[in-house]
């Protein structure tokens, strides 16, 4: 299998230099490439193959105004032609939105492949860059000096910190022993998620996972800062200075969040054989207005992302059931499903059993059956899909033709 380790650099003062002029022309090749492109196909109809654009690399380093593409290393500009070929194929195959046009202003990065550059007793050096490439290794239980990645990237984040990432091929590692438990997560804004069923250490007696809330005790801070930015001169090198202080504070409230969904996600895969999330449509949830700043700031996408690759990564199953299967308004003892039920209300009891139902918890539970991980009388287990394995044949619908019942009176 392939894997890939990202770690913090240190450059010297020549190496940025030179990786900073390496970010440029890539930038260069990038957009130049893109605005060809897009102009070729509105103007003829037709798309340009990679050969094409490597054809025309050729033909840019020629042009005087562009000699200094020939000063950096050729791979990374290589590389980046292939990357956008494969940006435009997943886009014209709706998997994927439109490349956009590259900024000096967010995340640079360079790719080298084998012939750019050279790994001996875990010392890294790249191709037209002097000296070796000081890089922290963070995994103590992998050996750096047998290391054999196939490619390289360096990238530096807006807020400054340089980082190498190594590409390698890995044998499948031994995954944990079964523990012959499933799980249903029901992610919110309240709390983060709640599961099926409490896991002790990770949730409270409900099955809660509490939400971390990172930015919001470094929301005044970030605020602050950005009014600093504000009001700096365009072009100044005091507003760079300003620009970088907001993404530190953009930084450190990403790396607190992915900390937190690093570790949810590995005692989930860790504990439980199979785990049952909802498909929810973020992109589109967050066309509300009202929810949308709340929806970012939590990373679903992310963790559900985190959650399937684990899973793959160590033989567990994750299914992923259908975004309009009711499973909160389906009682999880009996099967009754209500007519209505409205975001605000939180608790409900059922008019079949009366069972009292948290709605949260009640989802989880459904989640569990609707994947078919449970058996029980209020779910069918289609419209899921399993993550790694062929797809569940689609019932006809969920509901029922004719719903009855509704909410109590309390």
């Amino acid at each position: 299998m392939r894997t890939a380790y990202k770690c913090r650099a240190y450059p010297t003062s020549e190496q940025v230099s030179v990786l900073n002029r390496t970010f440029g022309c890539v930038r260069v090749v990038w957009n130049r490439t893109l605005a060809a492109r897009h102009a070729r196909y509105h103007a003829e109809g037709k798309s340009t193959s990679y050969a094409e654009t490597d054809r025309a690399l050729t033909e840019m380093k020629r042009l005087p105004e562009l000699t200094f593409l020939n000063e950096v290393s050729s791979v990374p500009l290589q590389q980046t032609l292939r990357h956008q070929h494969t940006a435009m194929t997943a886009f014209f195959a709706k998997r994927a939105r439109y490349p956009p046009y590259k900024s000096r202003h967010g995340r640079q990065c360079a790719s080298y492949t084998r012939s750019a550059f050279r790994m001996r007793d875990g010392q890294l050096s790249l191709g037209k860059t002097p000296g070796t490439l000081r890089v922290v290794w963070s995994w103590p239980d992998v050996d750096v000096t047998a290391l054999d990645p196939s490619t390289v990237t360096v990238s530096r984040d807006p807020d400054g910190r340089w980082y190498v990432t190594f590409a390698v091929a890995v044998d499948a590692p031994d995954g944990p022993e079964p523990a012959g438990q499933v799980v249903g997560v029901d992610v919110g804004l309240t709390d983060f998620a709640v599961l099926s069923q409490p896991v002790p250490g990770l949730t409270d007696d409900e099955g809660r996972i509490a939400h971390p809330k990172h930015m919001e005790g470094r929301e005044r801070r970030l605020k602050r800062y950005q009014r600093m930015m504000a009001r700096k001169r365009q072009g100044s090198a005091n507003r760079a200075k300003a620009r970088q202080k907001v993404a530190r504070a953009h930084s450190r409230v990403r790396d607190a969040r992915r900390d937190f969904l690093h570790r949810t996600s590995t005692a989930l895969v860790r504990r439980f054989d199979a785990i049952a999330v909802e498909d929810l449509a973020v992109a589109n949830m967050v066309r509300n207005r009202s929810l949308a700043k709340a929806i970012s700031r939590t990373g679903w996408a992310e963790f559900r992302t985190l959650l399937a690759y684990k899973a793959h990564r160590d033989g567990r199953h994750l299914a992923v059931v259908d975004r309009w299967y009711p499973s909160s308004k389906t009682c999880s003892a009996c099967g009754h499903l209500l007519a209505t039920l409205s975001l605000g209300t939180r608790h409900w009891t059922c008019p079949s059993c009366g069972t009292r139902h948290d709605r949260d918890v009640n989802a989880a539970k459904n989640l569990v059956v609707a994947a078919g991980l449970a058996e029980t009388r209020n779910a069918c287990g289609a419209d899921v899909r399993h993550e790694g394995q062929p797809s569940v044949q689609s019932a006809m619908n969920q509901e029922p033709s004719r719903m009855t019942g509704g909410i109590p009176r309390l």
